[in-house]
């Protein structure tokens, strides 16, 4: 039914977005066409809160946050704010290129990132030493598509 998530950020300054998601942060990406790229983003979870007004937020997640605003800052990315500690996890804002920010976060509560279809856990790659942000940039390969089996049994 639900193969994915479609999430956008809009901003004046829409090509420095994408560099900064394709060289800084290493997101691989299609050409959608004419240059249009769409970025693979990590795993995503969803949750809904309530408030008085209707509006949506869009966080990174990482495991640690310290490590990640460290290597970030090191590519020349500034804190909007400082890192917050909360019951609920360690949170900040990074200023973008294009002028907006974009929230980053490490939670301390368990998350549904581990978590496959209708639950069933997703192996984890044990072999892997990614850096807080990604292996090397030469390490990014671009992302294409596949299409849905429409013959799933189950």
């Amino acid at each position: 039914m639900i193969t994915g998530l479609h999430a956008i950020i809009y901003t004046k300054q829409s090509d420095r977005l994408r560099e900064f998601f394709s060289d800084i942060l290493r997101f691989p990406s299609v050409d959608a066409g004419h240059g249009w790229l769409i970025f693979a983003a990590p795993p995503a979870e969803l949750a809904m809160h309530p408030d008085e007004s209707s509006h949506h937020e869009l966080y990174l997640m990482c495991d640690d946050v310290h490590a990640t605003v460290a290597e970030l800052k090191r590519s020349g990315v500034e804190l909007a704010t400082p890192i917050a500690d909360q019951r609920w996890g360690l949170l900040t804002r990074l200023k973008l290129p294009s002028g907006d920010e974009i929230g980053l976060y490490q939670p301390k509560h368990p998350t549904a990132i581990g978590l496959g279809k209708f639950g069933t856990p997703i192996a984890k790659d044990k072999g892997s030493s990614r850096s807080p942000i990604a292996k090397t940039k030469s390490a990014v390969k671009r992302v294409v598509p596949k299409r849905p089996n429409s013959r799933r049994s189950g």
